[in-house]
């Protein structure tokens, strides 16, 4: 696979029903990220609160708040404010209110996770309340980002009360006026926050942070977006609106989509997301990869498949290893995959083609939005990451537990349901020959056991007739005494 483009054309697709509204960033063509939004779920992930402290357990270095929702939220000894540095049952006490913002979704059984290091995002600035200094995205060249810093830290001395801010990379093009319009919205939006504070009892919500597709307006419509269509009206309209306050030379990009074919369906986005509930994934050149999410760790494991290479054995180990990296960090973004991840690559003798590896890997993953670690590879092929996780994957938002094989991905075996069902015939018949049996099940174990019937009623010392029932699920089956 060749290597991620710096700057790849992008196209922002936004398909909004009655239930829920997702998003579709395309780069070069291809589907990259997804983004969903369902009504009455909870997507609280940059709202602030007015929190109440339920519990403070030092044992875990760990509070659990109430901020208004059924499960409570938990807030880490490191996302206390200057809580590196004492006890946490020195820092907070049951009643306390404080205020929180919300980082991560609650994700299967864990609440929410919030921290105190409150932020507000702008489009070319993030303020931050709790800090005192002024950083600059690292993504832009080294002159660029000290004449922002020097720009930005007189603009802050100006306006902030000794606040700090981050400089996003949007900023390259701005002007000085509109970073210093930006800066004065940033402190009174946070002026009226603390006042709200003030007044409103706890818990309660201080600043709801904006939806979907005014996020995507905000954090990823630039230059190299060339295009952003909508297919909802208000929506348009809205994202319109927005996008001329902030970004006037821009508003040409945002499009009404108005084709009778469904907006997913006429850019062949809906076959894509179908394929992310696959465990494997096909690689070009014949390899594949096996992906296993689990609730928070994900294990994935390269195979060559059928590819054999023109060359020796250890060159197209490395040369699949290499396009499974690209493959997976794909795989990653476009399923919203985080936490633990650990990639089990064919194993390599020579540490050199371990090192490209890896270096594809990080070259893979530069157009992730998400904080992403990578650790050395081992002498294994082993390869353990971080991927930051905000809400939980795509995988769990629209699939559930089967309920045949109840989360294991697999079912017996025909052959083991045939002894099944054999052992269960003879304990009900005790093993006494003479009479008629029945058997309902699946229309493929049907003509599984149709093919062995003669050693079955042998076995059982019965006449037993097969019935195929498309009703009954695999692992189902009726007995029935005639």
């Amino acid at each position: 696979m060749k290597k991620i483009s710096d700057n790849p054309e992008v196209e922002v697709l936004v398909n909004t029903s009655f239930e829920e509204t997702r998003i579709a960033i395309l780069e070069d063509g291809v589907l990259s990220e997804l983004m969903w939004e369902r009504r009455g779920a909870l997507n609280i992930v940059g709202n602030i609160y007015k929190a109440v402290v339920e519990n403070v357990l030092p044992g875990i270095s760990s509070a659990f708040l109430n901020i208004g929702y059924e499960k409570n939220a938990y807030l880490y000894i490191s996302d206390v404010i200057e809580g590196d540095k004492k006890p946490i049952d020195k820092l907070l006490y049951k009643g306390q209110e404080i205020m929180v913002q919300v980082v991560k979704d609650a994700i299967g059984t864990k609440g929410m996770k919030v921290t105190m290091d409150v932020t507000l995002p702008g489009r070319y600035l993030v303020l931050t309340p709790n800090q005192h200094f002024v950083g600059v995205s690292k993504n832009l060249d080294s002159q660029k980002r000290q004449e922002l810093n020097d720009l930005v830290s007189q603009l802050a001395q100006k306006h902030l009360d000794g606040m700090g801010c981050i400089v996003r990379t949007e900023a390259e093009e701005a002007t000085p006026d509109e970073l210093e319009k930006e800066i004065k919205y940033l402190y009174r939006q946070w002026k009226s926050i603390i006042t709200k504070f003030e007044k409103v009892p706890s818990p309660s919500i201080l600043h709801e942070d904006m939806d979907g597709v005014l996020q995507v307006s905000r954090d990823i419509l630039s230059e190299e977006v060339k295009l952003y269509l909508l297919d909802n009206e208000k929506d348009y309209d809205k994202v319109l609106e927005f996008v001329n306050k902030i970004s006037p030379e821009l508003k040409d990009r945002i499009k009404l989509y108005k084709g009778k074919t469904p907006i997913f369906e006429a850019f062949n986005i809906d076959p894509e997301i179908e394929k992310l509930r696959r465990i494997k994934l096909p690689l070009e050149n014949g390899g594949s990869i096996i992906i296993q999410e689990a609730e928070s760790l994900c294990a994935i494991d390269v195979n060559t498949g059928k590819f054999t290479g023109s060359k020796s054995q250890e060159e197209t180990v490395t040369q699949t290893n290499i396009e499974a990296a690209y493959a997976i960090a794909h795989q990653l973004r476009l399923r919203n995959i985080g936490g633990i991840i650990v990639i089990d690559f064919i194993d390599m003798k020579k540490a050199s083609n371990r090192h490209k590896v890896v270096d594809a890997l990080n070259d893979a993953v530069k157009r992730d939005r998400a904080k992403i670690r990578i650790l050395p590879i081992t002498r294994l092929g082993l390869v353990e990451m971080t991927r930051e996780r905000k809400k939980e994957s795509t995988g769990s938002l629209i699939t559930e537990e089967c309920p045949q094989c109840h989360g294991s991905g697999r079912v017996l075996s025909a052959e083991s349901m045939r002894i099944k069902i054999q052992r269960e015939i003879y304990d009900l018949t005790q093993g006494r020959p003479g009479g008629n049996l029945k058997v309902c099940l699946h229309p493929l174990l049907a003509e599984h056991l149709r093919s062995k019937i003669a050693a079955m009623e042998q076995n059982v010392h019965r006449s037993v007739k097969i019935q195929a029932d498309a009703q009954l699920a695999w692992e189902d089956y009726k007995i029935v005494l005639e």
